[in-house]
């Protein structure tokens, strides 16, 4: 047996019996370890729940093996026989609508937008359609004396004052209320939601009057599959047989790209937070290591003395402390496994699926890796300066901190090696590589910053005691700043425990801040009340005269509106083409556009030049700056679009800078006058009305035109505030997970110097110091050190969401000195609360026993 197999048993011996002694001292180490592996382990695990929910659930949530999805027009015969040859095919059409009551004496008179959605007979082919009282689709959808059925959110009764068995309108067609809607299975596949749902039989849409050449309505054709036919493969050679239909195909396998992708990029930036938590829980371990050292600085000078190793020394404490990690990292996988438990009946409030609850080992393996590696970051350093440390100067430790030592060259390279493995398992498991290496490199620029603060802090401390107005006669201050940068202050740790959590949250707080500012301040000197959509061409005189007729509206504004989608950029398949995945979205599905003979008001051309108002040559393209760029297209370059079935090609005369913050009529695409004239159109428009002004133009509206659905732009941003609400208090919640492991490694500081503190407050009052000066100097102390701290983060955090404001969101800044206040005073509330625990601890020593052990 080599001579390092008895060292290691001699090593894992002694660290056992240091260990019967309990956890004292290690608790911090506990917490923070188990803090920030739960929060990575929760995550993971709610993101695979939600994952195999969605992989599992895809058939239904899609509404069939595959979707066809149109716009504006339905399936030709040719086409929905190609359809139908291939297996069952449900039709399902999907539109905004206006519902209102529709019986005598019952009902708040309200309209209401609603989400039309018309089914078949064979709806649905996978999955289940849950209402309530429970019935089926054919008996809550069929006609009845005259009358056909329908299914509605609960919110439309609430909403209209009806109950079931009551009547609405919508358009020129009268519906029963037979049920409420439970839960329906391909709702995942829905794009963003305005109103409530509203259900009814696909054979009574033509009785609405909803449909009309132009109407925004789209026609989804999903169909099930003969077995033996595989999906993707029977889709190329449907888009092959038709080049032209125009239509998005969507497979079970990609049922969900947009809830997949948000699901996503929730799930990283949630897990590189509690990352970020782990990392300060890093710091407290590091703190709680060095704490236990001092603590055995007398055994391990006796070691040393009697012969023992340095290696010997280092292998007991690393023993130790992966022991510990074990137990921490064990209790923070066994909470992070119970929160999706906890939170399945949250999930199932926001989420279209259920999750599949259960044990995802993979997260939690994941999660106790990082856990594992983490504390080999923070622990290698401290235990190779003990292993290097001589017998003597462990003995002058008892009254003076030992020199700080570089470790030998293995140990520097294990901790290289180790923290290279720890980034590289971040961005390798990171769904946006690019997004982890940011991350990366912005905590170890924030790490270097806060430990870059601390040195000065500690050095400005230095001069201001020797500043003789300072001195004379104020010997708290003196004490004060002096504990600033002695030999073991905390100030370093605290620095790092506190600010990278506080800059998290100002960056946080200020974002969210400012998107508010944009809502609840900007938006009512420029955003228009209502959008108006659906117009038809010949409604177009009369729905101005009606607009214009109400008292306090204005501004009215009108455009033509067609959809189309893009297929080519400069001639190549746009699924071939390569975009900044930021613009992606333009590619996704069909887009609104328009044509015009003049710049739109408050168009600025950024390159390019518009085309002349009396323009009838080729057709030509202006087109969003932003998405131009992320295309990799400019003036001169072609873009194919089809429109209605029809492919068309134009060349891109001018770039445009949209402020979509404005929230008026604008769009990506916008063509010259000519060729698009004739194709069937609908119009849009916006008016902006007085707050008393608001009911009666809808009423006006809607009681005329039937067709025309509004949408009030409140209510439209109160459904994305929603959504962005949703996300923001997952992320906050998380945030908080960082500051209350910033908050432990304080508390760990402050016990890690708990003897020194001992000490020094026993020698000052046996030489006459009173506990009032002593605790007024300690808190002065934790004061400056926390408000100069907080000062810092509060710097950081407003620059970090500055650029996130202004590049990422490209949205207006604006300093909320509010938030910024409430981040520094409750920094250094914090880090005085700690400061005194721990100073009345130490001030509450007796000087007898302490003296007389020295």
């Amino acid at each position: 047996m080599t001579a390092a197999a008895p060292s290691l048993a001699l090593a894992l011996r002694h660290a056992r019996r240091e260990l019967r002694g309990g956890l004292k001292g290690f608790r911090i180490f506990l917490a923070c370890l188990a803090l920030g592996v739960a929060a990575i382990a929760a995550i993971g695990s709610l993101s695979a729940a939600v994952d195999s929910a969605l992989k599992g659930d895809a058939r239904g949530l899609l509404g069939g093996d595959v979707d066809i999805a149109l716009s504006h027009r339905e399936a030709s015969p040719a086409e929905y026989q190609a359809l139908a040859d291939a297996g069952t095919v449900s039709t399902v059409a999907e539109m905004r609508a206006m519902a209102r009551a529709a019986m005598p004496g019952r009902g708040t008179g309200q309209r209401i937008l609603v989400e039309l959605k018309a089914v078949d007979q064979a709806y649905p082919l996978y999955g289940q359609l849950e209402l309530a009282p429970a019935l089926g689709a054919a008996q809550a959808f069929d006609r009845r004396d005259g009358v056909w059925g329908a299914a509605v959110d609960g919110e439309v009764l609430q909403r209209l004052g009806l109950r079931l068995g009551d009547r609405i309108k919508v358009g020129e067609a009268e519906y029963e209320l037979r049920a409420t809607v439970v839960r329906e299975p391909d709702r995942g596949s829905s794009a963003f939601i305005l109103g409530p749902r509203l259900m009814v039989a696909r054979a009574s849409l033509p009785a609405t009057g909803l449909i009309q050449p132009g109407s925004i309505v789209s026609y989804h054709y999903r169909v099930k599959l003969r077995a033996g036919l595989d999906a993707r493969a029977w889709l190329d050679r449907l888009t092959a047989r038709f080049p032209d239909a125009g239509w998005r195909t969507r497979s079970f396998d990609n049922a969900t790209p947009r809830l997949q992708q948000l699901l996503d990029r929730i799930a990283l930036y949630l897990t590189l937070v509690g990352l970020t938590a782990l990392l300060m829980g890093g710091i407290g371990v590091a703190n709680a290591i060095k704490a236990h050292l001092d603590g055995r600085v007398t055994t391990i000078a006796i070691l040393k003395c009697l012969g023992a190793p340095g290696r010997l020394i280092f292998q007991i404490y690393l023993a130790q402390t992966v022991a510990i990690a074990a137990a921490g990292i064990v209790l923070g996988v066994g909470i992070g496994a119970l929160v999706p438990v906890l939170l399945s009946g949250v999930l199932a409030r926001y989420l279209p699926v259920i999750a599949h609850i259960g044990i995802y080992p993979g997260p939690l393996l994941l999660a106790a890796g990082y856990g594992l590696l983490t504390t080999l970051v923070f622990t290698l350093w401290p235990l190779a300066e003990a292993r290097e440390v001589p017998p003597a100067r462990l003995f002058r430790s008892l009254v003076a901190p030992p020199e700080r030592r570089w470790p030998r060259l293995p140990y520097a390279l294990a901790l290289a090696l180790v923290a290279a493995a720890l980034a590289a398992l971040t961005v390798v498991t990171a769904r946006e590589r690019l997004v982890a290496v940011w991350f990366i490199a912005g905590v170890v620029a924030s790490l270097a910053l806060f430990r870059l603060a601390a040195w000065l802090i500690a050095r400005l401390a230095q001069r201001a005691g020797r500043i003789d107005a300072l001195a004379t006669g104020r010997p708290t201050l003196r004490l004060a700043l002096a504990n600033l940068h002695r030999p073991g202050a905390p100030t370093a740790s605290v620095a790092l425990s506190l600010g990278v959590g506080l800059t998290l949250l100002t960056a946080i707080g200020l974002v969210e801040g400012n998107i508010a500012h944009e809502v609840t301040d900007r938006l009512p000197e420029t955003a228009p009340s209502y959008y108006f959509i659906d117009i038809q061409p010949d409604e177009l005189a009369g729905f101005d005269a009606t607009v214009r007729g109400v008292p306090g509206v204005g501004d009215l504004e009108q455009v033509p509106s067609l959809r189309g989608r893009i297929t080519r950029i400069n001639g190549i398949p746009a699924a071939q083409a390569r975009i900044n995945p930021r613009s992606a979205w333009v590619l996704d599905g069909d887009r609104g556009l328009t044509y015009a003979a003049d710049p739109p008001k408050g168009t600025r051309i950024v390159a390019g030049e518009w085309w002349p108002h009396d323009y009838h040559g080729p057709l030509l393209l202006s087109l969003d700056a932003e998405v131009a760029k992320d295309f990799g297209v400019g003036i001169g370059d072609t873009l194919t679009v089809n429109v209605l079935g029809r492919e068309v090609t134009a060349r891109i005369a001018s770039l445009r800078d949209i402020d979509w913050s404005a929230l008026s009529i604008n769009f990506v695409m916008l063509f010259s006058p000519g060729l698009l004239d004739q194709a069937p159109k609908t119009y849009i428009a916006t008016a902006k009305a007085t707050p008393a002004a608001e009911e009666p133009l809808l009423r006006a509206v809607t009681d005329r035109f039937a067709n025309i659905t509004a949408i009030r732009v409140k209510d439209a941003l109160e459904a994305a505030a929603r959504i962005l609400g949703n996300i923001g208090g997952a992320v906050r919640i998380t945030a908080l997970l960082t500051l209350v492991a910033g908050a432990l490694v304080l508390g760990g500081a402050v016990a890690a110097e708990h003897r020194r503190r001992v000490y020094d407050a026993v020698v000052l009052k046996v030489l006459g110091a009173r506990r009032r000066t002593l605790l007024a100097a300690f808190l002065i102390e934790y004061g400056l050190l926390g408000a100069a701290i907080a000062a810092i983060a509060a710097g950081i955090g407003t620059l970090a969401g500055y650029l996130v404001v202004t590049r990422v969101m490209r949205g207006d800044w604006g300093f909320l000195p509010a938030t910024v206040a409430v981040t520094i005073l409750g920094c250094t509330a914090l880090t005085l609360a700690l400061g005194f625990a721990g100073t009345w601890r130490a001030l509450g020593a007796r000087p007898a026993p302490l003296l007389r052990n020295e």
